[in-house]
């Protein structure tokens, strides 16, 4: 059993540099004409996935052989960052080319009314800019930034397909009867009558594929936000057999539990049951894309939307979910917020490579519009930027910060006008994890990624480096206003 072994220890400090000499030239990030035109780009954002769930990332108990092949043909990156902390701020930041302190979406629900917020009509997505170019753009699994008849649905934020869930609150269960395609409800026979025929990560993994064998000779954007592992825990019975003696029973020291989102006796077998089950996911996407001959023409890039969860009977600990890192799912430690990333490109990325980069979420805008050569429909204001020298073996430093807030997930009174912020500069983090009247942590990620020790104290000039870019990061909005005495004590602490 794998108990909080870091990864840290299975991957060398340094980035295993591509030669530049191997690939053409790549000025300001453009792709040259060497490279393919108009790749296909498969963007895959498991959900509530930890940074140390992978077998690459030093993981021992949970198998996941493809997600470990796509990393020796591709490249690994040690430092990546979701859009958030939580569900629909990371998706929205995904989407938008913008992090949590000026996208539309900064929370799972609105604190100053407690609903659900669509992105409006006026946001730029990534698939926007990409249907501009020619693309087919098509989403499956989980949207959660748009409810039915309002204009943040995905059809009305350039998707041409979409198969899944609007409400990422009916996204926790996995025996849905009833899904969406495109802007009709869409009945699964399966699951009616409170039967569980068809897990529906099943059910829109096929359609995928569908989506990809139906236009191979498009170019195509593809966003496969899937539910897996998010509690509810349940998995199929083909992806658990490998966590079951003979018997039937897990080979894990279960702690039984029933309660919220799935009642389940084993949950952790049924949560790396789960893990397993998108693993094999990808890889049955790996294999289509070898059969449909697209493989060297198409990136795919892999990651999580945040940190692990701790539901449904999980803990994340046992697992070491987090790689070692401090923290979970709702908290902008680093185990919140930073996540496996793995690219694979053939041609282009180097088979076995691994960078230290440090990417963001919000980098995938710019990073795509690069591919498609659509940079001069990227909005100037995006905080994103475009990675693709990196993932054509270039040295490269990230030019700017990497912001988060934490807003909360409600409009309770108590929590209306407080939040947590971090930011990353270079090697340096500043955190305040739940309320800005905390006094700041100070953290060098170089030589502390596990947010040990705090250095504050012995840094104040670089505290308050670190917080005039918080306080530069954040516009305001709305549905998530900060108290302005709150924000007022925050800035003369």
């Amino acid at each position: 059993m794998w108990h909080m072994n870091s990864f840290f220890k299975y991957i060398p400090a340094s980035v295993l540099v591509v030669s530049t000499a191997f690939f053409p030239a790549c000025h300001q990030g453009s792709v040259t004409n060497a490279q393919r035109d108009k790749p296909n780009i498969i963007f895959i954002y498991a959900d509530d996935l930890g940074y140390g769930d992978l077998g690459r990332y030093g993981q021992q108990d949970i198998k996941t052989p493809n997600l470990d092949r796509m990393a020796d043909d591709g490249m690994l990156f040690t430092q990546a960052y979701a859009g958030h902390t939580v569900c629909a701020p990371s998706r929205s930041a995904l989407m938008t080319g913008l992090h949590t302190g000026r996208t539309q979406i900064r929370g799972n629900m609105s604190r100053a009314t407690g609903e659900r917020v669509p992105l409006p009509d006026t946001a730029v997505t990534v698939a926007h800019i990409l249907a501009e170019q020619g693309y087919v753009n098509g989403l499956f699994g989980k949207w959660g930034l748009g409810e039915a008849r309002t204009e943040g649905i995905p059809t009305r934020q350039g998707f041409h397909e979409f198969y899944g869930f609007l409400n990422q609150a009916r996204a926790h269960g996995y025996c849905a009867d009833m899904l969406w395609h495109n802007e009709e409800i869409v009945f699964i026979p399966q699951n009616s009558a409170m039967r569980c025929g068809l897990h529906t990560a099943e059910w829109y993994q096929q359609k995928l594929l569908d989506f990809i064998a139906s236009n191979r000779e498009n170019p195509f954007f593809i966003y496969y936000a899937t539910q897996l592992p998010h509690s509810e825990l349940r998995s199929t019975e083909q992806d658990l057999k490998p966590y079951l003696d003979q018997e039937g029973n897990s080979i894990f020291e279960e702690v039984p539990y029933y309660g919220a989102r799935g009642p389940t006796d084993i949950p952790f077998a049924t949560y790396a049951a789960m893990v397993s089950q998108l693993d094999r996911h990808v890889g049955e996407i790996m294999d289509l894309l070898e059969q449909e001959g697209l493989s060297d023409n198409t990136l795919v890039i892999f990651t999580s939307d945040n940190g692990p969860h701790r539901s449904g009977g999980y803990n994340p600990d046992y697992f070491s979910s987090s790689g070692g890192l401090r923290g979970e799912k709702r908290d902008l430690y680093e185990g919140g917020v930073r996540v496996p990333m793995i690219a694979k490109w053939p041609g282009s990325i180097e088979a076995g490579s691994v960078s230290d980069y440090l990417w963001a979420a919000w980098d995938l805008m710019p990073t795509a519009a690069v591919l498609a050569g659509a940079e001069s429909l990227v909005p100037d204001d995006i905080d994103g930027v475009s990675a693709v020298p990196v993932f054509l073996g270039e040295e490269m430093v990230r030019p700017n910060e990497i912001y988060f807030e934490n807003n909360g997930e409600t409009g309770q009174e108590q929590v209306f006008g407080d939040m947590g912020v971090a930011v990353r500069s270079g090697r340096w983090k500043a955190i305040s994890n739940a309320s800005l009247l905390d006094d700041m942590e100070l953290y060098d990620m170089d030589k502390d990624p596990g947010e040990t020790q705090n250095l504050a104290s012995q840094y104040p000039e670089k505290v308050r480096e670190l917080k005039n870019l918080i306080i530069a990061s954040r516009t305001h909005s709305k549905h998530w206003p900060v108290d302005e005495e709150i924000w007022e004590a925050f800035i003369a602490r």
